[in-house]
């Protein structure tokens, strides 16, 4: 569970993303990260349960930064609006596909899968599925998955061809065109007060684990 001033301090800090009013409130983002890190104490565990090799993660390897690398971007807010945390068994800046938490008034969601994979990645996983098809599908059909997993998966981008070396008659062709590999289940702010918040977060990465040892089995 979190507390509600988590949440609070959040929707505070979106509409004062500044470094003044960060200082100023400083003390209150410590009890929000405080409140953050103790969720993440059980949901390691928890998470262990059916992916052991977290087990080994400490909190702080999993939780990224608020602060914001505004270097590239237009937007040079100092800030993000959210707190996040990424299992892998490397930790949050492993390679290969993983867990992802994103606590966001209004927006918070726990997710799977490997976002934009390097050239030599996305190739593997892509023959991954087309050497494997059966198995993909039998991934993406299972009901339990269909159920919490509503959109299926979806890529932040997609090719309008078919990639070098794969036919558009392929039957998995729509799955080799992606360049991302992502499922999601979105929760309300009032689910995340509830005691039982990490224990459904652990059930919707468990539901994802299938496809998450898929893609990781691309890798080696």
């Amino acid at each position: 569970m979190l507390q509600s001033t988590t949440l609070k301090f959040l929707k505070d800090l979106k509409k004062n993303n500044n470094k003044p009013w960060f200082d100023e409130h400083r003390t209150q983002y410590e009890t929000a990260r405080a409140d953050f890190f103790s969720m993440i104490e059980k949901l390691i565990p928890a998470i262990a349960k059916f992916d052991e090799p977290i087990g080994h993660l400490t909190v702080k390897e999993t939780v990224f930064r608020i602060n914001r690398d505004v270097r590239f971007s237009k937007d040079k807010s100092p800030y993000k609006n959210n707190m996040a945390c990424y299992f892998n068994q490397a930790g949050k800046n492993g390679l290969g596909a993983g867990y992802y938490l994103h606590i966001e008034p209004g927006k918070s969601f726990a997710a799977g899968g490997i976002w934009v994979p390097e050239p030599a990645v996305l190739a593997g996983i892509r023959q991954e599925i087309d050497y494997n098809f059966a198995d993909w599908k039998k991934i993406l059909e299972n009901k339990s998955f269909k159920k919490v997993f509503t959109d299926g998966i979806t890529s932040n981008d997609t090719l309008v061809r078919p990639p070098k070396g794969y036919d558009e008659n392929n039957p998995a062709i729509e799955f080799l065109k992606m360049k991302s590999f992502i499922v999601r289940k979105s929760f309300a702010d009032a689910d995340l007060p509830d005691k039982n918040f990490a224990t459904e977060v652990a059930k919707t990465f468990n539901t994802m684990k299938p496809l998450i040892d898929f893609l990781n089995t691309a890798l080696h």
